[in-house]
């Protein structure tokens, strides 16, 4: 099962069962790869902002907002991937690509 990037309208976790090819989850591909770019380019925006002693309260407390958005977004996304890693098996580097199993 694949956590999609996005939750249902009362906001519980949506997930995906299948192969991972599928038009699903070319769209949930495109939607975390929207979301990474965005949290990229907040963090961009965040830094000026923290150097600009013009600021004011209110647009810190915007940006924090913002940047708990982008977190959140990040975190589901790399429980996503975490979680579909194949986590009992382990590739050696320089080996043939055969999967060695955990000790």
């Amino acid at each position: 099962m694949r956590l999609l990037p996005w939750a249902s309208p009362e906001g519980k976790p949506c997930y995906l069962v299948g192969d991972g090819t599928g038009r699903l989850s070319r769209l949930a591909d495109t939607v975390e790869a929207v979301q990474l770019g965005m949290a990229g380019e907040l963090l961009a925006h965040a830094a000026d902002m923290l150097a600009d002693r013009k600021v004011t309260s209110a647009q810190l407390r915007f940006l924090a907002a913002r940047m708990a958005e982008a977190l959140r977004d990040v975190h589901r996304i790399a429980e996503s991937r975490g979680a579909r890693l194949d986590a009992p098996e382990r590739h050696d580097p320089g080996d043939d690509g055969t999967p060695v199993p955990e000790a």
